[in-house]
């Protein structure tokens, strides 16, 4: 089989060399990648089957106790599975790793913990610091893929784990280490380990500047279950989310806090996101988001200021930019506030990316109120989506995060008028336009999709 050409930013396959890749724009990344063995099957080869005659398995899991972990994976790892755990160096994956080895370990399961990057000392020192002695989980440091395959098969452990993928070496991919072509052979031969016994395999992948674990889309289509840790290194704050997972959902997030002896778990994460608030300040709101089955409140801050450049600077790491806009636009075009002047930046606290739209009229609302200088007062819960005309929209479970808010003592809420009508010790305001929801904020009466005075 002829031999084909791979470029080494995000894998666009092509059968000649190409000086530009036409996929990513990169220049002189095209290497020659030879075909994989023909032999390389994944399952062991067996005749057609009806699926009546198929025996169902129960999915036993292995349960890492960590509960954050546990839940995101969907109630543990499935045995048999192969799991990546991607993220930027330096984030935590190898600390949250090592820890669920030790709970593995403690319930008496054998774990092989591969290492491509740090000698075995180096992993002993940071198993020391973070209390982790356990004669189960056994250490080795090694690069190519076919002796772990023979270790692994002489040991046979109950979790094999790869740090990092990046690092492994597959003899039958002409290729250098860490490209393409060698990371998704070496992924493809540990599918393989994994499919034909109960052995399960976490593999760490560390996430390039784009974005992507290795390539855009490389693994993820090999692997059963795609984990993602979140998070600014100097940030304490982790928060891990399943890309992908055919045993769960993968709606679920995990609140970890990063400590001198590892991740902690954050058991209430509105709690710990709400720490510290200034009601003082303008600009601030408070909203609720779900995850899963999930709900925790959020602290929103923007602030606007008056812009020196010709184009307003529109600065937002936690909602999409394009969403941020959309909300701007509403703010001038149907509350009649001018913000085409100003630079507008906007932070949810905590790091947490916003993706559900039940925070748009907290963000609204933080906007405006940094804008005209006006307090959102400190026990005001507000949750509803905005339209393009102005409108609050209904989002689902809203009693729910009500509820959320109840218990953390707040005494008032905004939410949609097309939302049920909730039995709750909060008070409840319900209206239909987020004009009215601000001039309700500032104690003054609305008007149905009116606009504000300039000068109030």
């Amino acid at each position: 089989m002829k031999a084909n050409f791979v470029c080494n930013e995000c894998g666009y396959s092509s059968p000649k060399w190409m000086g530009r890749c036409p996929s990513c724009g990169a220049w002189n990344t095209f290497k020659e990648v030879k075909p994989l063995k023909k032999d390389a099957h994944i399952f062991e080869r067996r005749p057609p089957m009806s699926i009546r005659e198929i025996k169902s398995s129960t999915g036993e899991r292995l349960k890492t106790n960590i509960a954050e972990f546990d839940r995101v994976l969907g109630g543990g790892i499935v045995k048999g599975s192969l799991v990546l755990l991607g993220g930027e160096p330096g984030i935590g994956k190898s600390t949250l790793i090592l820890q669920a080895a030790k709970n593995l370990a403690r319930e008496g399961v054998k774990i092989l913990y591969i290492s491509g990057e740090e000698s075995p000392h180096q992993i002993k020192l940071r198993a020391e610091r973070m209390g982790i002695d356990e004669e189960r989980i056994l250490v080795l440091s090694e690069t190519d893929i076919e002796m772990i395959e023979e270790e692994a098969n002489e040991i046979v452990p109950g979790l094999l784990i790869i740090d990092s993928i990046q690092t492994m070496y597959c003899s039958s991919v002409q290729s250098s280490s860490g490209s393409i072509a060698q990371v998704k052979g070496c992924t493809q031969e540990l599918l393989k380990l994994a499919k034909n016994g109960d052995m399960s395999v976490l593999i760490v992948g560390h996430v390039t500047k784009g974005g992507a674990i290795a390539g855009p889309k490389t693994l993820e289509h090999i692997v059963d279950t795609v984990l993602y840790l979140e998070g600014d290194r100097n940030h304490y704050f982790r928060i891990l989310r399943a890309a992908k997972n055919r045993f769960g959902s993968t709606n679920e997030i995990g609140v970890f806090e990063m400590e001198e002896r590892g991740l902690k778990e954050i058991k209430d994460p509105s709690m710990v996101f709400l720490m510290g608030r200034n009601e003082s300040a303008p600009g601030t709101s408070v909203s609720c988001v779900l995850e899963g089955t999930r709900a925790f409140l959020v602290e929103i801050q923007a602030l606007t200021s008056p812009t020196y450049y010709g184009y307003p600077q529109r600065v937002s790491s936690s909602i999409d930019s394009r969403r941020l806009s959309m909300l701007l636009a509403v703010v001038e075009k149907r509350l009649g506030l001018r913000v085409s002047n100003q630079d507008v930046f906007l932070n949810i606290v905590g790091g947490l990316r916003i993706e559900e739209r039940a925070c748009d009229l907290a963000i609204l609302a933080s906007i405006v109120s940094s804008l005209k200088g006006f307090r959102i007062p400190k026990k005001l819960l507000i949750i509803g989506e905005v339209g393009l005309s102005g409108e609050v929209r209904a989002v689902p479970r809203t009693e729910k995060r009500i509820k959320e808010a109840e218990k953390l003592g707040f005494e008032i809420a905004i939410i949609p008028k097309s939302s049920a009508k909730l039995t709750t010790s909060i008070n409840v305001k319900q209206l239909n336009w987020a004009a009215d929801a601000i001039e309700y904020i500032k104690g003054k009466r609305g008007q149905r999709g009116g606009t504000f005075d300039h000068n109030s």
